[in-house]
């Protein structure tokens, strides 16, 4: 940031953490978090992303991050897709979910991040893995510098009211509906 030290300080002292929505039923939510997220450590700031639903893949973005360093931590927390699973394996996501969540609690009281995202929490939210009670709570105990964004499909009124930024990604048209397949550098 360019300016007088001054300046620079009425900035910091200006500075508010923010909650930010990514949602809706269009492609992106979390591409822009993680362009979110690379804005902030560009500017020095901390950003770790908890990924709810996401494991097992080697999505691009862990290797990106692998890369940005310590300062940029991607952390897989989830058991994969949760759509079609077997009602035996779903205590699995739950148990994830929950395990998830009180990691995401545990790393915004730490004081050791500036931004958290909070990728794809409002799948687990839909698909019933974390209640948005639970979620709410997160949110009102965010300390006041931190950033947190959260993503996900069909985000609950709850969040949407307590956010300060929400976005709503709209699909107008897929590849996937053509038959093309997901590709590399795109989708994963």
């Amino acid at each position: 940031m360019s300016g007088t030290a001054a300046e620079r300080m009425v900035y910091m002292s200006e500075s508010k953490g923010l909650i930010i929505v990514n949602t809706g039923n269009g492609k992106g939510k979390t591409t822009a978090a993680l362009g979110l997220g690379l804005r902030a450590w560009g500017q020095g700031l901390r950003v770790l992303v908890l990924q709810f639903i996401k494991g097992n893949w080697k999505y691009g973005e862990l290797q990106s991050a692998a890369r940005m360093g310590e300062n940029f931590v991607i952390r897989q927390l989830g058991e994969g897709f949760v759509r079609n699973v077997k009602e035996d394996a779903i205590a699995e996501h739950q148990d994830a979910a929950e395990s998830a969540l009180a990691d995401a609690k545990q790393e915004m009281m730490s004081g050791n991040w500036d931004m958290i995202i909070l990728d794809e929490i409002n799948y687990a939210i839909k698909f019933g893995l974390l209640a948005t009670d639970k979620v709410v709570e997160l949110l009102e105990t965010k300390p006041q510098s931190l950033h947190l964004v959260l993503t996900g499909r069909e985000a609950r009124q709850e969040i949407i009211d307590r956010a300060d930024l929400v976005t709503e990604m709209k699909e107008i048209k897929h590849p996937l509906k053509q038959g093309i397949k997901a590709q590399k550098g795109i989708e994963f």
